[in-house]
Order: structure tokens, then C-alpha cells, then sequence
């Protein structure tokens, strides 16, 4: 039997527009909970959501797409690499956050 983990996911302004949904959602995911699965469950969740976080065919992050948690980006790590134990006790949540650019 597989464990399972609520992970809390605080999304962006305009993806919450998106998904209709509040700033935090909840997700369940099996464990050991990764980035890569924990935007497989939300994009499962809310489809609206797919390939605004993630290229639709590469599945790699957009450019103005970054991941938080627990105060450390992790954006550049490997999506397959387990979340922080804090992401995963769902006393710390999972952070997408749209980067600004520009001059």
C-alpha cells in the first residue's frame, strides 16, 4: 500500500484566477512526495492548471515560474528529488510563485 501526504500549495494570483480557487490549496500525494509529482496531482486536480507551470511536452518549469519552501528556492533542483520534510508534514507549504521581470 502506497502512503499518502497532504501537501499544501500556495499558488499565484492569476493561477488561482485560473483554477478558481483560494491562495492555498491541499493536495494529496503518494510518497515519497517529489515536485514533479506534487505538480502531477495539482495539475490532475485542477487541468485548467496544465501547461501554465510546466511545458506541456518537456514538463520542464516555465521561465517565470518559481518553487518555494521552507525559505529556499527550489526552482533549479531535480523535480524527482523528495520536498522538505516540513512540505511534507504540511506544516510548511509548497510555493509557486510567478517571477517579475523586467527594466
Amino acid at each position: 500500500m502506497t502512503a499518502i501526504v497532504t501537501i499544501r500549495v500556495v499558488l499565484p494570483a492569476h493561477l488561482r484566477n485560473l483554477a478558481r480557487v483560494g491562495a492555498e490549496v491541499t493536495l494529496e500525494v503518494a510518497a515519497p512526495a517529489t515536485i514533479a509529482s506534487t505538480l502531477d496531482a495539482l495539475e490532475s486536480h485542477y487541468p485548467v492548471l496544465r501547461g501554465t507551470i510546466r511545458d506541456h511536452d518537456t514538463l520542464q518549469r516555465r521561465p517565470f515560474i518559481r518553487y518555494f519552501a521552507c525559505q529556499e528556492d527550489l526552482s533549479h533542483q531535480d523535480p524527482n528529488k523528495p520536498l522538505p520534510d516540513a512540505v511534507l508534514t504540511a506544516s510548511e507549504p509548497f510555493i509557486v510563485l510567478g517571477a517579475i521581470a523586467g527594466g
